[in-house]
């Protein structure tokens, strides 16, 4: 069962519609369990998952739009979830952002039943999946030595997809980072380490305690008081650039 004893609440994703007839098949043989919705895409399921509370997902790793790892990412709330994929080679990732387990495909009746077995054991009363930190969530969804190319962030029920070379700095910003892009300013809950270390270092540098800097928006260093640079961008923007960040611009110009 699920929490309070209810019926284990499913939510079903996947880009291909006869694997989702599969996992339905298979789901309508457990009496404790119930099927809430089903998705074809990411952005379906991020959406699905704040109206309708599934207990479970049942998710696909490689889908268009958004990807298994970053759907989790966007997610408000934690939930547990078992991957269901054709791939192998997702399997140390899956287990690193805590999934319940990683099904592969063709999926058998048997195998889904040892899944749901675990997942029943994972998910105690009114106690929601522990939350990771978001860095977690999406340096899992790369390979290793791999960069992030786009950005997630979710702004209520819109999600911002913004690509890396789109991205001209990132702020500081208390408990949150603002990504500067097209003359807009996107906020998203993360750390500030935790976005330069998903950023391609040959591309951005951390100039600033408080700012890394797309080295392509540089149009000029300039010097406005003893030892007080700035860094002046293509848009006119300013800057601050730390003694450390002025030394790492100037090994990468």
């Amino acid at each position: 069962m699920g929490r309070d004893g209810r019926a284990l609440r499913v939510l079903v994703v996947d880009d291909e519609e006869l694997a989702r007839r599969v996992l339905r098949e298979f789901l309508a043989e457990h009496g404790d369990v119930t099927v809430v919705g089903e998705c074809a895409n990411g952005f379906e399921a991020v959406k699905a998952v704040a109206e309708l509370s599934p207990d479970l997902l049942l998710l696909d790793v490689r889908m268009p739009k958004l990807d298994g790892f970053e759907v989790l990412e966007l997610l408000e709330h934690p939930v547990a979830v078992v991957f269901v994929t054709a791939y192998d080679d997702q399997a140390l990732r899956a287990f690193d952002v805590h999934a319940v387990d990683y099904v592969l495909k063709p999926v058998s009746p048997e195998r889904l039943a040892e899944a749901l077995g675990r997942a029943r054991a994972r998910i105690v009363p009114d106690s929601p999946p522990a939350a990771l930190p978001l860095g977690a969530l999406a340096a899992a969804a790369r390979e290793p030595g791999e960069y992030a190319e786009r950005v997630l962030v979710r702004d209520g029920p819109k999600v911002h997809v913004i690509p890396v070379d789109r991205l001209d700095y990132v702020e500081a910003q208390d408990d949150y980072i603002g990504l500067r892009s097209g003359g807009k300013t996107y906020l998203k809950q993360q750390t500030l380490a935790e976005i330069e270390a998903a950023l391609d270092p040959a591309r951005f540098v951390r100039i600033h305690r408080s700012y890394v800097l797309n080295v392509d928006r540089l149009a000029k260093i300039e010097l406005y008081a003893k030892d007080s640079r700035a860094a002046i961008l293509t848009d006119g923007s300013r800057l601050p650039l730390s003694r450390a960040g002025y030394q790492k611009l100037k090994g990468m110009l």
